[in-house]
């Protein structure tokens, strides 16, 4: 498994999600997928994606 670092290729919007998708060794795609819909769901989920796009470093 590797770290939690936004790759440089591969990102969408700030590359948590493909950050996220590489370290747990599952497809980019499906994690994009649950957090768009996620995000239909009330509560905190674009607050909590801004935080990792600033916690995360990049590659």
């Amino acid at each position: 498994m590797s770290s939690l670092a936004r790759p440089k290729n591969g990102r969408m919007i700030a590359g948590v999600c493909a950050a996220i998708a590489n370290r747990f060794g599952i497809s980019v795609t499906l994690v994009r997928v649950l957090t768009v819909a996620s995000v239909l769901i009330p509560g905190p989920q674009v607050i909590i994606y801004l935080i990792l796009w600033v916690v995360f470093p990049s590659e």
